[in-house]
């Protein structure tokens, strides 16, 4: 097992929980971002999700500006900007605010999915094609605006991304397939596998992404993470508890039904056909549970399978305070 030092950060969706407010989950991530801070997580991404009532985390650009407000040493920053659903001058113009409110400590996490369905896709950005070929443009314009340059005899040359500002965002590119990963690679910037949404071949996209680099400006060398659900207690019963809801709430997402905050008392006499069965297994190597000294020889094995030091913890519980207490464990095991 590998003995190199390993970074903890977090992914948040400001998840609401059952009989909780969209208010109070916006203020859990605000109080949890404060903590982590204080246990000395590296980074705090805030996440983009749009027409559903689990997730309270719409507007990554506005919470960033009050988290890294209330905090002092973590880079904050986006998992992810939804980039089909924005105007890229737009996003230039929110990342450089940020940078001159905080330079150095801004991160634009990107993605290249609409984070919700197609038809409220479609209301947020009615020009959206879907296309690839967008998104790479995106990319493209994006580093212009943020280096005040721009392509010969394009519309660009005669736009600048206001505030103009001397430090640039690190950015990164969000994958739960690999293409991002080889567009993170060609435009040299950091690569995060969402292994909490797939957990096949993420290893072999971190590798691919880290072959086929190329530096840029703002990245001399290959930069990846890995983000996965994590449940950390010292309460076996709260663990075995976490694993139910959390089997339920990927099933309940794949078959299309309605996605409402659960209970533990809600699946707990649940019965499964034999192809729920099947997927609930599958779908556990999405999420990694356990006692402090297993999850620290889970998240290792994990973070030497990816070759990364850093894994992005995405938790989401019934209580608060156990969400609290997972991160605290978690960084008293790896020693932050």
């Amino acid at each position: 097992m590998s003995t190199k030092k390993i970074r903890l950060s977090i992914l948040d969706q400001s998840p609401i929980r059952k009989g909780a407010t969209a208010e109070q989950a916006v203020q859990e991530t605000v109080e949890l971002a404060k903590y982590t801070d204080q246990l000395g997580y590296t980074r705090y991404w805030v996440s983009e999700h749009h027409n559903t009532r689990t997730l309270a985390g719409s507007t990554p650009e506005v919470l960033i500006a009050h988290l890294a407000g209330q905090t002092q040493r973590m880079r904050i920053g986006s998992g992810g900007i939804m980039m089909p659903n924005h105007s890229t001058l737009k996003v230039a113009e929110n990342f450089r605010m940020l940078e001159a409110l905080f330079p150095g400590r801004i991160d634009l996490g990107m993605g290249r999915a609409p984070g919700t369905d197609r038809i409220t896709a479609s209301v947020l950005n009615p020009s959206n094609q879907f296309r690839e070929d967008d998104f790479v443009e995106q990319l493209t314009d994006l580093n212009n605006y943020f280096h005040d340059t721009y392509e010969p005899g394009t519309i660009h040359s005669r736009i600048r991304a206001i505030p103009q500002v001397k430090t640039v965002p690190d950015k990164w590119l969000l994958s739960s397939s690999g293409q991002s990963g080889l567009f993170a690679a060609h435009f040299g910037m950091g690569f995060s596998f969402a292994h909490f949404i797939n957990p096949v071949g993420g290893p072999l996209n971190v590798k691919l992404y880290r072959e086929r680099f190329m530096p840029s400006d703002d990245l001399a060398q290959p930069q990846a993470n890995v983000a996965v659900f994590v449940f950390c207690s010292e309460d076996e019963e709260k663990i075995k508890q976490h694993q139910a809801v959390m089997d339920h709430r990927f099933l309940q997402f794949e078959k299309g039904g309605p996605i409402i905050p659960l209970s533990y008392q809600d699946v707990k006499d649940e019965i499964y056909t034999p192809a729920d069965l099947e997927r609930i297994r599958q779908n556990r190597y999405r999420l990694i549970t356990g006692t402090p000294l297993q999850i620290k020889l889970k998240l290792t094995w994990l973070a030497d399978d990816y070759d990364v030091d850093e894994i992005m913890a995405v938790t989401i519980t019934e209580d608060f305070n156990d969400r609290l207490a997972s991160y605290k464990l978690l960084a008293q095991q790896f020693e932050l």
